[in-house]
């Protein structure tokens, strides 16, 4: 491979990526947005500057692993006891509902399939990439509004978090069933052994590093044997129990999210995202998706996976919401603050790509689906909020 190509490609992306994240912003939307645009722009979409080769796709990998790892680092056990039942009830329907509805979505415009057809499996991969939630702009309105701290503010926090680690799960099972030498119970061994074997390992490497940060609080040490394990797990993973390598860096981070010092572990490994990793993987979105090849199938499919995407999470978690007691415009507030959707969405759609079980096409609706749903929730969770007091003021 061309030394100087790599050196100009990387060049133009950082560039670039930064410029659009910064713009996105500005106006308060994701980052991930603009990076994903700026892959859009200089990739086959539009000028054709860059290509998804062999060294963009192994640098996007490596983004992947660290988004994961950060995020189970900043899983709060602590919180997730917590909550408990009701957090872990409205993950499940939070879970359930879209990967149902996403399936039945697909089929309907794609035929009705049964396993083991390659379209039942995209049809189940599809449902698979709305199981996500990415509640980082709720938390940033419920901060807004002051009602972080309450019942329903940590209960929204608490199953978004539950809610990554059954997507998680649920996207190793799917997966690992496209081979079709897979059987149920082989697939169940393996996902429940790696568990074990991360449950085991995770509280010998903890109380190890927990002496060690001790002894040598904030030093660099900590952070490089954290990015070890965290790739060393996610090789272990999928080379030897035949599951994503991500799962294996979410578990790395929940491994070690218990530290005095894994804050200190997630900000030296925000700047390896932040720098290079992470741009390179947003960008690589936006250049796997070519809009030149767009039909109007695809365009009616991407309209229908947005509203399907929205809807399914207020009907799942608002409806579990209302069975664990919570009343009025309590349950709406639940369902709305879990629909947006972001980086894991995109993770889950890139790894279905690796895994030939959804086109690079589909990247348009997933994408439109995380620019909607970060518009829509601060204004409707706003709106809900704004109307409780209204009401309550017009009460007294």
């Amino acid at each position: 491979m061309d030394k100087l190509l790599i050196l100009r490609n990387l060049s133009i992306i950082i560039i670039v990526a930064k410029f659009f994240a910064l713009s996105a912003r500005k106006l308060k939307a994701p980052q991930v947005v603009g990076e994903i645009i700026a892959g859009l722009l200089i990739g086959p979409s539009v000028l054709g500057w860059v290509k998804a080769d062999n060294f963009i796709s192994g640098i996007a990998e490596i983004g992947v692993i660290l988004l994961m790892f950060s995020a189970g680092l900043e899983t709060n056990i602590q919180q997730l006891k917590k909550t408990g039942l009701k957090a872990t009830v409205i993950a499940c329907s939070g879970v359930f509902v879209p990967l149902i509805f996403g399936t039945i979505l697909y089929m309907c415009f794609y035929g009705f399939s049964t396993p083991p057809s390659e379209e039942f499996f995209s049809a189940i991969f599809i449902g698979t990439i709305l199981t996500a939630t990415s509640v980082s702009i709720t938390v940033q309105v419920l901060k807004e509004l002051g009602k972080i701290s309450d019942e329903v503010g940590t209960t929204v926090l608490s199953a978004a978090i539950i809610d990554d680690v059954i997507g998680i799960l649920v996207l190793t099972v799917v997966i690992s069933f496209k081979d079709p030498s897979n059987k149920i119970s082989d697939v169940i061994l393996r996902t429940g052994g790696f568990f074990v074997a991360a449950f085991v390992l995770g509280i010998i490497i903890y109380k190890l590093l927990s002496v060690i940060d001790r002894k040598y609080p904030h030093t660099q040490r900590i952070p490089i044997i954290g990015l070890a394990l965290a790739l060393g797990m996610s090789y272990v993973a999928e080379k030897y129990f035949g599951i994503a390598d991500i799962t294996g860096a979410y578990v790395a981070g929940i491994i070690l999210s218990s530290l005095d010092d894994s804050a200190y572990i997630d900000r030296k490994m925000d700047v390896n995202s932040y720098m290079i990793f992470g741009p390179v993987f947003f960008v690589s979105i936006g250049l796997q998706t070519d809009l030149k090849t767009l039909d109007t199938t695809i365009l009616l499919f991407s309209i229908c996976f947005v509203i399907v995407g929205l809807l399914s999470k207020i009907i799942g978690c608002g409806a579990a919401g209302f069975i664990t007691g919570f009343r009025d415009r309590d349950i709406f507030r639940i369902g709305v603050g879990m629909m947006t959707r972001g980086e894991v969405a995109l993770i889950v759609s890139k790894k279905g790509l690796e895994e030939g079980m959804i086109d690079s096409r589909y990247f348009t609706a997933v994408i439109l689906l995380i620019v909607v749903s970060s518009i829509l929730t601060p204004i409707i969770l706003k709106a809900l909020y704004s109307e409780g007091k209204n009401s309550i003021g017009s009460e007294g």
